[in-house]
This record gives structure tokens, C-alpha cells and sequence, in this order.
């Protein structure tokens, strides 16, 4: 499919279809994220979107939640109260989306009478729906533009952050999923890329640790040397996922219970461990 681009060679949106099934059939979930977040979709097509990400790919699903996250973070910040916005704001988001031919038709239909006939009302039902996939089309283009003008905060439509290494792992073409029970409940999941030299940790049902405590992440390495910490996890930090780098050189991920703060090297036994090779 053919890509346009802003002035400044970012990439703008790539047409929708007219009806979010088409969509969904289509491979466009992750990116109907924002339009999700947005809310500019009627009841029917949000039941459609979460039905299929219920079941989508767990690299799929978590890519679609996060750039859900992002885009409605970014909408918070993009309209706090307390901020002025740019006085040249809105002049810079319409200077910045996509033309919509639909919509121009639509104008130029209006100084028309309306038809009788039945051809123009077979028409005016093709016009609809061409406005409706313009409709979408334009409300995507505002909130790529928007995330543009206020300096590209978060991730906006069709705008993944390409140096988000979180993204970067979840869509490269060679990761691959762990899942490992967690001593005292719930799951880790370790997606796994090795092009990437990075992984994504994703912690499920992983009750909080104990008072004092931190759960703390190390790679251990395959020479057999100290674990190098790759960071602590409390009971916040469990709900979101965790980027490790630089995992060539490390045969195995491990997961400790050490005092609040972390240590310098493991003090327990691990509480969970996934192999990085295969």
C-alpha cells in the first residue's frame, strides 16, 4: 500500500476501509489503536476491535494496548488544563492533515439538489459510506498532526516511535514468547529479540512483593559469571512491562525477592527463570 508523508518526511495515515471488519480482516488492528483510544468508533465497531484483540497474537495484543496507553497519555497532556496551548496550534494541526477528497465531494454535492431518482440514491448511499471512511481517515490525520505539533509527544496514529524499544521488540520479525510460573503466583511472559540484542518482560497475576522487598531482574550471563541486575520491580512496576538490552552474552533471565533498593548480586534463589536461547 502506498504511504504519504508531511513536509518533514514523517509518515501520514494510509487509508481505512469503510467498515472496521475490513479492517480487522485486513491486519490493521495495532492500528486502529488510536481511533480506539479516541473513541471515534460506534459501539458495534469497539465490540468488533476487542473481540479480535482478545484473541490476537499476544505480541499483537500488548503492541495494540500499549499504543492505546500512549495515545490517550498523550491526549492528556496535549490538552491540560493548567498548559496554554501554542497560539499557533490549531493553524499547525490543519496545516498538517491529510486532504479528504470525501469530504470535499460532500461540499460540492451540498450545493446540489437532492436526487429523487433511484441512481441517486444508490449514489447518496456510496457517498455515505465514502464519508465515513473519510471521517475516520481525518480523525486519525488529527491526532497524528496533533502529536506533530505539540513536539511529537507519545505515539500517535500510524506514528509508532521506531526508537521504542519496547515496540521494537514486540514487532520484530524474529521474537519469540516465554511464559514461566512465578514461585507465589502468577506468570512471566519473556518476549524474546534476538536482533533487537533486547527482550520485553510482562508480569501476570504476580502477587505484590512483600513489605521491604523488590522483586530485581538479572541476566545471567553464559560464561558462568556475577548476574548483572537489570532493575527492580515493586508493586507498581508489575503492571507494566519491563525492557531488558544487551542480552547476547546472557544464557538465562532470573528473577529475585531482594530488600528494598536491590542488591548487588542475588541474595535468594530466583522466583522465576527464562532461557534466552533455543
Amino acid at each position: 500500500m502506498n504511504e504519504s508523508h508531511d513536509p518533514n518526511g514523517r509518515r501520514l495515515p494510509r487509508a481505512f476501509a469503510a467498515d472496521i471488519s475490513t479492517d480487522l480482516t485486513a491486519g490493521r488492528a495495532v492500528e486502529l489503536a488510536e481511533v480506539y483510544a479516541l473513541d471515534a468508533v460506534s459501539d458495534a465497531e469497539r465490540s468488533a476491535i476487542e473481540e479480535y484483540v482478545k484473541t490476537a497474537p499476544e505480541a499483537e495484543r500488548e503492541s495494540f494496548n500499549e499504543r492505546v496507553r500512549q495515545a490517550r497519555e498523550t491526549l492528556a497532556v496535549a490538552f491540560t488544563a493548567e498548559e496554554e496551548p501554542p497560539a499557533d496550534l490549531f493553524g499547525r494541526i490543519v496545516a498538517q492533515l491529510p486532504v479528504n477528497p470525501a469530504a470535499e465531494h460532500h461540499e460540492a454535492q451540498a450545493a446540489q439538489p437532492p436526487a429523487a431518482d433511484d441512481l441517486a440514491a444508490a449514489r447518496e448511499r456510496r457517498d455515505v459510506r465514502r464519508r465515513a471512511s473519510g471521517m475516520r481517515n481525518w480523525l486519525i490525520g488529527v491526532a497524528a498532526a496533533a502529536v506533530i505539533a505539540l513536539g511529537g509527544v507519545g505515539v500517535g496514529a500510524y506514528m509508532a516511535n521506531q526508537n521504542d524499544p519496547l515496540t521494537q521488540v514486540l514487532q520484530a520479525q524474529d521474537v519469540r514468547q516465554a511464559t514461566v510460573d512465578v514461585s507465589g503466583g502468577g506468570t512471566a511472559t519473556v518476549s524474546i529479540s534476538p536482533s533487537k540484542d533486547a527482550l520485553v518482560v510482562r508480569m501476570k497475576d504476580v502477587p505484590a512483593p512483600p513489605p521491604g522487598k523488590v522483586y530485581q531482574m538479572w541476566l545471567i550471563p553464559k560464561d558462568g559469571s556475577t548476574p548483572v541486575s537489570q532493575g527492580l520491580m515493586d508493586a507498581e512496576a508489575l503492571s507494566k512491562p519491563a525492557v531488558v538490552k544487551g542480552i547476547s552474552s546472557a544464557a538465562s533471565l532470573g528473577i529475585t525477592v531482594e530488600p528494598a533498593g536491590g542488591s548487588s548480586a542475588p541474595t535468594s534463589a530466583t522466583v522465576a527463570a527464562a532461557p534466552l536461547s533455543t
